[in-house]
């Protein structure tokens, strides 16, 4: 008699148990009776009653994530494909309407988002598309609002994650930007010669000037150094012709003295006869006098002419 009791003991012992259940945290369980709705039950132990109410099905209230792949063409024509992200959640008020009202809620998401990129898109030139992605993902956000908001469905936010243009797009608009980079390159490069030609003229300018500023001072000491000496053989009764003899004599073998010095020059000194030097002082005085003579040949004629007049 007892194991009769047995197996009804077990079944209400199982009935019993099965009108409590636990709904998990950010989730909200549906119950129905007799197929129709009864109530919502949020998280916590909840009761219900056994073979006459049933979990219908369970609603998750976190932040969910669709990512959604479209490809479309662009303005001028190139094809891309976009990757949006929509970030969504169920209304907590609302899950009557998410529940009942959508059955495929993914399919709806995707559906409008495709219908506002493949509005938006080929509106915009490539170069747009990159820049303006924010703007596509604002769009994509008010419209599913509007429309997901009757769902139960509040859109958190759109982001264009990934546009991807064809790869031999892409490929020449990597030597598009190779070359752009190239010209501004050799432009730099242009200037710099440019400042290096620019410097290396003005170097040599200042050394022009420079070089001959040297060689003015160096023959104004010559000469004064011949003044001197001349000065100082006029006071031992050489007079300044024979001073001046002297002097081209002495300079005359102190330059092939020099001459000889050196193994390796290639230099020759033409004439090299011992009176070379008084030929070299008489030509020189022969020349100050016809230039002399010339000069004042033409003061006297210059100052006749002035007279007859």
């Amino acid at each position: 008699m007892n194991f009769f009791f047995i197996p009804i003991i077990v079944i209400g012992l199982f009935i019993f148990i099965s009108a409590f259940f636990i709904v998990k945290q950010q989730t909200a369980a549906i119950i129905e009776r007799f197929g129709r709705f009864q109530s919502i039950r949020h998280s916590g132990l909840q009761l219900k009653i056994p073979l006459v109410d049933r979990i219908a099905g369970k609603l998750s209230l976190k932040i969910q994530q669709l990512d959604v792949i479209i490809e479309t063409k662009t303005l001028d024509d190139v094809f891309v494909r976009l990757k949006v992200s929509v970030q969504y959640k169920v209304i907590r008020e609302k899950v009557y309407d998410a529940f009942y009202k959508l059955d495929y809620p993914h399919d709806q998401i995707t559906s409008y988002v495709f219908d506002v990129v493949r509005a938006e898109v080929p509106k915009m030139k490539l170069d747009d598309v990159f820049v303006r992605k924010d703007d596509i993902a604002i769009a994509v956000k008010s419209e599913l609002n509007d429309a997901m908001i009757e769902y139960g469905y509040d859109i958190i936010k759109t982001l264009v994650t990934d546009i991807d243009p064809d790869a031999q797009v892409k490929e020449a608009m990597n030597r598009i930007n190779a070359s752009e980079r190239e010209k501004i390159a050799a432009q730099f490069e242009g200037d710099a010669q440019r400042i290096l030609i620019v410097e290396k003229a003005k170097a040599e300018a200042e050394s022009k000037r420079l070089q001959g500023q040297g060689i003015a001072d160096q023959r104004r000491e010559i000469a004064r150094g011949l003044e001197e000496s001349v000065e100082v053989l006029n006071r031992v009764g050489i007079n300044s012709q024979e001073a001046s003899a002297l002097i081209v004599v002495t300079q005359h073998y102190d330059t092939l003295q020099s001459l000889g010095e050196e193994t390796n020059s290639n230099l020759i000194l033409l004439p090299n006869a011992p009176q070379a030097g008084s030929n070299m002082l008489n030509d020189m005085v022969a020349s100050f006098t016809a230039s002399n003579q010339i000069g004042e040949a033409m003061k006297n004629n210059s100052k006749k002419k002035k007279d007859d007049e």
